[in-house]
């Protein structure tokens, strides 16, 4: 009976999705099983379900800050990162400088310095205080901090495309951009979206960063909650709670795209 609803299982899903539970690491099974029991006790707690719905509006902005500023993120890291192989010398220096700039400097100053020195400055090209939008402001220092650590993911991802490759598509004629766009990008993108949704799991967590500049995400909503009832125990563990289910969702996510890429390589 198991082997057949496996069988209908994979036909449905695709192959290994049967098994893909029992896959999972102890740890991971153990840390399910606590999630759903500490789910059911705050569901039939009054107090938490007050904190949940408090917390909401700051939730709903930390997960649009985490996806609109890993999505900026994705794409000045790919141009840095191709910049970061570029055989441009200008092109490589200015590429390897803001890498360098980026990963030397502490994400709290990153964040600090893009409220009152870069969305300022936006805010006066367009005419228009930015400062007021809690979305710009939260995102555009994490695209910018996180936009390092993604170009030196691509760099990798790129190099490790064998130079055969590169030198065979250039026989047929292809041009250097040609070559890049595909050929090589297609592979080293696939080869390196693990680490990279490891990077999105990173950023979603340092969003709570940005409630030192009064962003009002999730963490900014927990001290909210704590300040009006006093009550540090429920605040923060409601707050811890929330980004460690927001976290082990995209943990799911990045292991399951892990063995796909994995078994698509075999």
């Amino acid at each position: 009976m198991s082997s057949e609803i496996e069988r209908q299982a994979a036909r449905r899903f695709g192959p290994g999705f049967g098994l893909s539970f029992q896959r999972l690491p102890y740890w991971l099974i153990i840390l399910l099983i606590f999630f759903a029991v500490t789910l059911f006790a705050i569901l039939r707690s009054e107090s938490y379900r007050s904190a949940l719905v408090f917390v909401a509006e700051g939730l709903r902005l930390t997960i649009f800050i985490s996806v609109g500023a890993y999505g900026a993120a994705l794409v000045l890291g790919l141009v840095i990162g191709l910049g970061r192989v570029s055989q441009n010398r200008l092109v490589y220096t200015l590429a390897t400088l803001y890498v360098e700039v980026m990963r030397g400097v502490p994400l709290l100053v990153i964040i600090f310095y893009a409220r009152f020195v870069i969305v300022p400055w936006m805010g006066n090209l367009v005419g228009q205080p930015l400062v007021r939008n809690d979305f710009l402001t939260g995102a555009v220092p994490l695209a910018l901090g996180y936009a390092a650590y993604l170009a030196e993911v691509y760099r990798a991802g790129i190099e490790s495309i064998e130079r055969g490759q590169v030198e065979v598509a250039r026989s047929l004629g292809l041009t250097g951009g040609q070559t890049m766009r595909y050929v090589v990008l297609p592979q080293a993108v696939r080869r390196v979206l693990p680490p990279l949704g490891n990077d999105f799991v990173a950023m979603l967590k340092d969003s709570s960063l940005l409630s030192a500049i009064g962003v009002g995400e999730l963490t900014y909503w927990g001290k909210t909650k704590i300040g009006a009832s006093a009550d540090t125990f429920l605040g923060w563990n409601t707050v811890a709670f929330l980004y460690l289910i927001l976290s082990l969702i995209l943990s799911l996510v990045v292991r399951y795209i892990e063995q796909r890429t994995s078994s698509g390589r075999r």
